[in-house]
């Protein structure tokens, strides 16, 4: 072959066609959003069998005497008794955790001391251990044998501890990434200009802090309405005095009741359900007013 004739097809290489074939271009071409579809699909077919079937199974055993029979089971003197009494305990220990919960996620991002890491993991037991396991070991501290004197055994003071303790890392592992983001310049800026330590956390803190607080209070409240484990040998089980909820779901089954017993569930789930739309109205408003502020 001439020289000639190889300059002529360096100058003139030769170029790939301007486009594929159809047929390959709708083999190559993938459909827009068929992932998201797919994903979303997923996710439904899981929340449903896991969630939204056991509830409309339960909430249509709850009227199978009508609505008539779901009132007549709900506000029965025992069962209002024990719904009383699990509101109320589980209202003031979600206040406790609000206030207790903040201070210690304040102590583990702020301060440093000997075993922070052992408390830091200590947070999470609750989450780990059983809860029957919490009431085994509450009896044995503050039960009829209590090696410190102290008898809290079917007292309302040992609902409020046994739920305290499985409700405690909610709020705390809440408040601890807030506090770990938040400026702290911000703080010294204003401790600078005279605030003292109260103002600056009052008016510069708490503010930052207010969702995660409302949140995780949320939270602990709707776990301890719900909850049986940690209060079952503690709590001592009375009618009308310590006897929660979840307690009197158990008897009305093993009384072979089961519409009672799907009736309170049905009003237990009906309280944390409001308690989350509402815990979850005023985490939006409080980050709201957070970024209007100057």
């Amino acid at each position: 072959m001439s020289t000639k004739t190889l300059a002529r097809r360096d100058a003139h290489p030769t170029s790939p066609p301007a486009s594929l074939p159809p047929a390959t271009r709708s083999r190559d071409r993938v459909v827009p959003g068929a992932g998201r579809m797919l994903g979303v699909g997923v996710v439904s077919l899981w929340l449903s069998l896991i969630v939204l079937l056991p509830l409309a199974a339960l909430t249509v055993a709850s009227f199978d005497e009508g609505l008539a029979g779901f009132w007549e089971a709900v506000t029965a003197p025992v069962a209002l008794a024990s719904l009383k009494v699990t509101v109320g305990v589980s209202a003031l220990v979600a206040g406790v955790n609000a206030v207790m919960g903040t201070l210690i996620a304040w102590v583990l991002v702020r301060d440093d001391f000997p075993g922070k890491r052992f408390v830091n993991a200590l947070i999470d037991l609750p989450f780990a251990l059983p809860t029957i396991v919490a009431s085994i070991v509450l009896l044995s501290l503050y039960g009829p044998s209590s090696p410190v004197g102290i008898h809290l055994n079917a007292t309302r003071w040992g609902l409020i501890v046994a739920l305290a303790f499985v409700t405690l890392p909610f709020v705390v592992r809440s408040v601890q990434p807030v506090l770990i983001e938040a400026d702290r310049e911000v703080e010294q800026a204003a401790t600078s200009l005279g605030a003292g330590s109260w103002t600056t956390f009052r008016r510069v803190v708490l503010p930052t802090l207010a969702p995660a607080v409302i949140g995780g209070t949320g939270l602990a409240f709707a776990r301890a309405i719900g909850e049986y484990g940690s209060v079952v040998l503690i709590g001592g089980n009375i009618p009308r005095e310590t006897q929660v909820a979840s307690q009197y779901i158990q008897q009305q089954i093993e009384i072979d009741r089961p519409m009672n017993a799907a009736a309170v569930s049905v009003a237990l789930l009906s309280i944390a359900f409001l308690t989350l739309f509402v815990m979850r109205l005023a985490v939006s408003r409080s980050q709201k007013r957070e970024e209007r502020a100057p």
